[in-house]
């Protein structure tokens, strides 16, 4: 891979990391490599094993995160991965809100005896820094998925720390170029790539990146995902790398619509509460109940009513349409992950949406 500078700004990363070196008739970038088996004699072997794609998107996420990165099949994959090696009976702390697939995989690995789930107020330092005692490993989400809460990264992962705990932060929502978990005491940063790093809702991908003083635990991972097999596709890693080289352009201008849309929301007589962490582009609103927030839903032309986010188009759903969803999430709760589109042509759909669930509220 080309040679970067360490002083290079996250855009900078983005767009230049995890591409050939700048030699003559050199490609600018690494080639889909479609192999599923190499020439003995290297550290490949098997496609199992690693692959040149691979190691491009790797090697730039990494970066971008301070650590050493590893890529997965999914999201969900990477989670997995990260709870399996949990000791029996070990205690993880986690969010009370959190991403549906993380609760659900504690969960059930709790449901078998596996480890103690302890979930927690994120928001509330002291009663996480306390739950940290016993503790293998402290999971942290910030902002938290739906309810956008903030996590004192720092705090709780000192405290984590000196309890023999490691810290994983999830940290799909903010991205590396608004918030970097290992800078702050992190061991493991987990992302779901399929959402902001991918950016066009067409991967399923997803990633790991250990602090640069945990090898052994890298090692222990790598050689976990061969033996799982649990390894992404060529094609997604090369689409999610090439997507990453405008994740500034695109995480710059969707947060902008979202801080613009913010104070009209909060105006508007359909809306009871606003949350928004005050960075990123997913924001969340409440409006009076189940059938309010699926009328709203229903209603848009630009807006897409998905369960997904992070894409260059704006969706949104009702949270609590989901049983699995944590039931302190109110019913009338809408996450919306704000893109990249005109804000006018955003807030005149959106607003239109909102004003028939206003007139359904008042016939």
């Amino acid at each position: 891979m080309a040679d970067l500078s360490p002083s290079l700004s996250p855009a900078t990363v983005a767009v230049t990391a995890g591409r050939p070196p700048h030699e003559p008739d050199q490609p600018l970038n690494v080639p889909i490599a479609m192999a599923s088996t190499f020439v003995a004699g290297g550290d490949r072997e098997y496609g199992r094993y690693g692959n040149p794609t691979w190691s491009a998107f790797e090697d730039a996420l990494g970066r971008l995160e301070g650590g050493r990165c590893l890529a997965y099949s999914s999201g969900m994959a990477a989670v997995t991965t990260i709870l399996d090696l949990v000791g029996h009976d070990a205690t993880v702390v986690a969010p009370r809100h959190a991403y549906q697939g993380s609760i659900m995989s504690l969960a059930d690995l709790e449901a078998r005896g596996r480890i103690k789930a302890h979930l927690v107020d994120i928001e509330d330092t002291a009663a996480v820094v306390a739950a940290c005692a016993d503790a293998a490993l402290v999971w942290l989400e910030s902002p938290t998925n739906p309810a956008l809460e903030v996590a004192d990264i720092e705090t709780i992962a000192a405290a984590a720390h000196e309890a023999g705990a490691y810290v994983v932060v999830d940290n799909t929502f903010a991205t590396p170029l608004l918030q970097q978990p290992i800078a702050l005491g992190a061991d493991i940063v987990v992302h779901s790539a399929t959402k902001y790093l991918s950016g066009h809702s067409d991967v399923l991908l997803g990633a790991i990146v250990v602090a640069p003083d945990q090898a052994e635990l890298y090692d222990v991972l790598l050689n976990r995902r061969s033996l799982t097999g649990s390894t992404p596709g060529t094609f997604e890693t090369w689409l999610a790398l090439r997507g990453m080289r405008t994740l500034h352009l695109r995480v710059e201008r969707a947060q902008a619509n979202a801080q613009a849309l913010l104070a009209r929301l909060e105006e508007h007589a359909a809306v009871s509460e606003v949350r928004y962490p005050g960075f990123g582009a997913i924001v969340s609103i409440v409006v009076d109940g189940e059938l309010a927030a699926d009328l709203l839903v229903r209603k848009t032309k630009l807006w897409v009513h998905a369960t997904s986010l992070g894409g260059v188009e704006s969706t949104f759903e009702r949270r609590r349409r989901w049983k699995t969803e944590a039931k302190t999430i109110p019913e009338g709760l809408v996450r919306m992950s704000v893109g990249i589109e005109d804000v006018e042509d955003l807030w005149a759909d959106l607003s239109t949406a909102l004003d028939g669930v206003t007139a359904s509220r008042n016939p």
